[in-house]
């Protein structure tokens, strides 16, 4: 069982973003569109995307590339063939800064920057059996 996890863990690549100034509701929003693609997919979805989120979520799929790549120099043939995926993407609520505004009547209003943690975790397509 150890063996099998190590094995699995030398072949998977993460990728990790703390503290990310962008609210999770935000981030969940353009993480769900890059869950289960292939790679270059992903990157493209992401890089032609209007959210702002997206700019920082293409930025750590990248870093994970580079991150599998590392990990698996004998297979760089499979990334230009597709078969690597976004297995898993995570966000995460982070620290959430509480700030205080002025209301009327004296009175004062407390607005929430909220910010995520996002994990990706990279692997590759498992080959699809017939019965």
């Amino acid at each position: 069982m150890a063996d099998r996890l190590k094995e699995q863990k030398k072949v998977t690549a993460i990728a990790k973003l703390n503290d990310v100034p962008t609210s999770p509701r935000k981030m969940r929003l353009v993480a769900d569109t890059v869950r289960g693609v292939e790679v270059n997919r992903a990157l493209d979805l992401l890089h032609f995307s209007k959210r702002e989120a997206s700019i920082r979520l293409e930025k750590l799929l990248r870093s994970a590339v580079a991150n599998w790549e590392a990990k698996n120099q004998d297979k760089v043939k499979e990334l230009e063939n597709g078969n690597v995926i976004v297995k898993t993407i995570m966000v995460g609520e982070g620290r959430t800064l509480k700030r205080i505004r002025p209301c009327p009547q004296g009175r004062a209003g407390r607005i929430r920057k909220r910010s995520n943690h996002v994990t990706v975790i990279l692997d590759v397509k498992q080959p699809v059996e017939n019965k």
